[in-house]
């Protein structure tokens, strides 16, 4: 045996060892996620909160603050991503309602925030993801609220004005579309279809290089593959994973007009978020039509040296020219400086809904 073997089958034995050392401790966690079940449901509680956002948050900030391996701290965080979430499905398997079909970005968006041992729940329209969650078929909804190059989802902020969901957290997911289909060519090509923002997100990448195909929008990218999946002449734009799932051929990959294409999801949820540190706090509003209306708003949080992450202006649907403001700033609605933020913009506007408080994403 050779020096290089030698040493190979001492390292693969270190391996082993450490394996079953990690298996164990899995186990460990394993068991306290249980005792944790076991003293939430004492006295035959029914309506348990077992999913506590804030405390993941903690956790995966923890895990990226002291990792000092090899590994990035990325790559760290979402393998404690799926520990916890096999660990919490222990406690109670948790459902999470999203636009449909499989293989939508919304559905990775789902598996990003809640990991592998969640329970998916695939819908038609973004609407029927909130009321699902209203009703209590599901225990969280996802939905996307904007991309960084296409701007608002509008069927999203329609559904916000209504609901009585909360937001209880975000997840910031990067989109790389795929040209899909049964085809091997580009050239049997007759149509593209996808979902209006992907193919807003690709309109340069087509005029450029299919120029001769029809363009047509369907509800989601995943239906997209699924048509495209019973029509050769069809390709569809979605992720490699729906190209997995329909079994269709990637003919070409990163076509998104810009390399750093994001979409912003909003977990919708029932109860109230608890501070985890680092927090967001979301709003919609609408004030009279003044000089210096907006900036008498604005000056609530600026004098309390409070953050503004996103200000989001659109057409009010009850009054010409009037118009919503979303908002989102950095800070909890529990923060002493944020409650009275809040309470004196809720009394210079003539609109005022708080969407809820939420922890910043860790990963």
């Amino acid at each position: 045996m050779t020096d290089e073997q030698e040493q190979l089958i001492q390292i693969r034995n270190e391996i082993d060892a450490i394996d079953i050392q990690i298996q164990d401790l899995i186990g460990q966690r394993a068991s306290c996620a249980q005792k944790v079940a076991d003293i939430k449901t004492q006295g035959g509680q029914v309506a348990t909160v077992f999913y506590r956002p804030e405390r993941e948050a903690q956790v995966l900030r923890a895990v990226k603050a002291r990792n000092t391996s090899l590994l990035p701290d990325e790559e760290m965080a979402k393998l404690f991503r799926e520990i916890m979430s096999a660990c919490l499905a222990l406690e109670q398997p948790i459902s999470v309602a999203y636009l449909g079909p499989e293989g939508s970005y919304t559905h990775a968006s789902v598996i990003k925030q809640f990991g592998s041992s969640a329970h998916p729940v695939a819908v038609s329209t973004i609407e029927d993801v909130f009321s699902i969650v209203e009703k209590g078929g599901v225990n969280y909804g996802i939905v996307p609220v904007e991309n960084s190059s296409e701007g608002i989802v509008k069927s999203t902020q329609d559904a916000l004005l209504k609901t009585s969901l909360k937001v209880s957290g975000e997840v910031d997911l990067a989109i790389h579309h795929c040209l899909l289909s049964k085809s091997v060519s580009v050239e049997t090509l007759k149509k593209i279809v996808a979902h209006p923002q992907a193919l807003g997100q690709c309109e340069q990448w087509i005029k450029n290089n299919l120029p001769w195909v029809e363009v047509e929008s369907v509800s989601s990218n995943a239906l997209a593959a699924k048509q495209a999946q019973a029509d050769p002449t069809l390709a569809a734009i979605a992720s490699e994973q729906a190209a997995q799932l329909y079994e269709l051929t990637i003919l070409e990959s990163n076509i998104e007009d810009q390399a750093d294409n994001t979409t912003k999801f909003w977990v919708l949820g029932k109860e109230a978020v608890p501070p985890s540190g680092e927090d967001k706090t979301a709003m919609i509003l609408s004030m009279r039509n003044s000089a210096g209306a907006l900036l008498d708003i604005l000056s609530c949080f600026s004098l309390r040296d409070i953050n503004m992450t996103r200000i989001i202006s659109r057409p009010s649907t009850d009054k010409t020219w009037d118009y919503l403001f979303f908002i989102d700033v950095l800070g909890h609605q529990e923060e002493e400086n944020v409650k009275q933020a809040l309470q004196e913009v809720a009394l210079k506007t003539t609109f005022f809904k708080l969407l809820g408080s939420f922890p910043v994403s860790p990963l």
